[in-house]
């Protein structure tokens, strides 16, 4: 199963963290390619790779879902959204 990412947060989280998409796919361990289709909607991560991406980002996996699954995945867990 692959988790959606939404493009535009990734790439927001990935500049702000100060990494090139080839140094997010180092330090994650998954190919540049990857992280490119990823950031043009063209792909997912599975979800330990996203997981790790969040990790490595320093932000939750909810910062990187589109806004209603992020939404979703705080009141699953009992947060108001």
């Amino acid at each position: 199963m692959r988790t959606p990412v939404d493009p535009q947060r990734l790439t927001r989280r990935r500049v702000e963290a100060g990494l090139r998409q080839n140094e997010l796919a180092q330090k994650v361990g998954v190919s540049k390619q990857l992280v490119s289709a990823v950031s043009l909607g063209q792909a997912n991560f599975s979800p330990e790779t996203l997981k790790k991406v969040a990790e490595v980002l320093g932000c939750t996996i909810a910062d990187l879902l589109p806004e209603d699954d992020a939404q979703f995945a705080a009141m699953s867990r009992g947060e108001q959204p």
